[in-house]
């Protein structure tokens, strides 16, 4: 089968859906398009450094290119360099799996005072994006709001001790930041009990292992489905952990209402109980993890809202999307595998069942994306930051967008 197929985005969810296309046919011609020089999207930079066993499914991805045939065509952008129409008019087949990386609002007054921060611009720049914002002082005492795994990675990473990164992938600048820090108390809060919290209960029982904090849980709540009673089993197991300095408390069933300051400054987040109680918690700093939305250039919303076949993933004819980018932001890494071997079934079969129309060009329709990164290019980039990785780290990210092209290019690499 003769045919190309153009997956943007080459996160998690583009590569299974790739892996699952070309095992099944092989004579495919496959290509990864991503806005960034480098691939493998939210493991990259959305994985927590200091979770290398996640990110262990590059390896697998690696076959995808290496072996199995699939291209990779970084330092592309849709709505920029070339249109949505553009790509399904040289494809025979275009999936959107870009993903959410957008920030969701809170929607409350406050929301814009200095010291409010959403946890994708933070973790962006922790995880050393090229198009990340400078890391920002928090001050000594933060609110999390949010309770799935972004907001325990964020709370996990900022109570950790120096020595607790070592193997990470952690670079220089956010780790001197993380030492540097004068956090004395972190809040963590959830709208809902406990029992209906988002996050995995192995991602609590990690916050046991910490060095320097002391823990603990407040009105945690009861369940009595199995999987409310590890979530509350984990918090259990974790209330009262450690006598350290830096302290840390959960708190459950709190709805955000306001935040205030003073000069602009933000001092003071208030909440709502559920029984007409209002909570005030002072901080210095306040992390919104609620959630992501879509990217600015793809119209996911109009798209997703004409599908023919939402549940699937099918948004038009030879158009699909899969991933966080067709379900919302919910679902781990291996769930988007199987949510792409069923998209990929359906991908083979409307193409099998096409109209006998010659098969579309594919890349090549594409003579002027000079500035495209290759997968040799991005091999480039990976090879140098193993390569430069210090004591303690397992590789060095390259943070600067022109120096991983100049590196993909074979040029001079310059000054970060």
């Amino acid at each position: 089968m003769s045919r190309a197929v153009a997956i943007v985005g080459s996160g998690p969810s583009g590569c299974y859906l790739a892996q699952a296309l070309l095992k099944a046919e092989p004579d495919l011609s496959v290509d990864l398009i991503d806005r960034l020089p480098v691939p493998y999207g939210l493991v990259r930079y959305g994985v927590a450094a200091d979770h290398q066993g996640t990110k262990g499914v590059i390896r697998q991805f690696e076959r995808l290119f290496e072996r199995q045939g699939a291209g990779f065509i970084g330092n592309v952008t849709i709505g920029e360099d070339v249109s949505l129409d553009e790509l399904r008019t040289a494809y025979d087949a275009v999936v959107l799996a870009a993903g959410l990386s957008a920030d969701r609002a809170l929607g409350i007054p406050g929301e814009t005072l200095k010291g409010v921060h959403r946890a994708g611009r933070l973790t962006r720049a922790l995880y050393e994006h090229p198009d990340a914002e400078p890391l920002p002082e928090l001050g000594s005492r933060v609110v999390i709001m949010g309770n799935g795994n972004v907001a325990i990675d964020i709370l996990r990473l900022l109570a950790k001790t120096p020595e607790e990164l070592a193997g990470s992938d952690l670079g220089a600048r956010p780790t001197a930041w993380l030492a540097g820090s004068a956090i004395e108390e972190i809040e963590i809060v959830g709208r809902s009990p406990a029992a209906a919290a988002k996050f995995d209960p192995v991602m609590i029982k990690e916050l046991a292992k910490l060095e320097g904090v002391s823990i603990r849980v407040i009105a945690a709540g009861e369940g009595d489905d199995p999987e409310a009673a590890k979530k509350l089993a984990a918090l259990e197991a974790i209330d009262g952990h450690g006598s350290g300095p830096r302290r840390i408390t959960f708190r459950f069933g709190l709805t955000p209402v306001e935040l205030s300051g003073i000069d602009g400054d933000l001092k003071e987040a208030q909440f709502e109980d559920g029984q007409g109680n209002r909570v005030s918690l002072q901080c210095s700093a306040f992390i919104t993890a609620i959630g992501f939305s879509a990217q600015e250039g793809l119209p996911r919303d109009a798209l997703i809202g004409a599908a023919k076949d939402g549940a699937l993933g099918v948004l038009d004819t030879g158009l699909y999307a899969t991933g966080w980018f067709r379900r919302g932001p919910r679902g781990t890494i291996p769930d988007n595998r199987a949510d792409a071997q069923r998209l990929a079934e359906r991908i083979l079969a409307d193409l099998q069942a096409g109209d006998g129309s010659p098969a579309k060009p594919g890349r090549s329709a594409f003579p002027d994306w000079a500035d495209a990164v290759d997968y040799q290019g991005w091999k480039r980039i990976d090879a140098a930051e193993l390569a430069a990785a210090p004591e303690n780290r397992c590789r060095a990210k390259i943070a600067s967008r022109d120096a991983m092209l100049a590196l993909a290019t074979h040029q001079e690499e310059p000054q970060q």
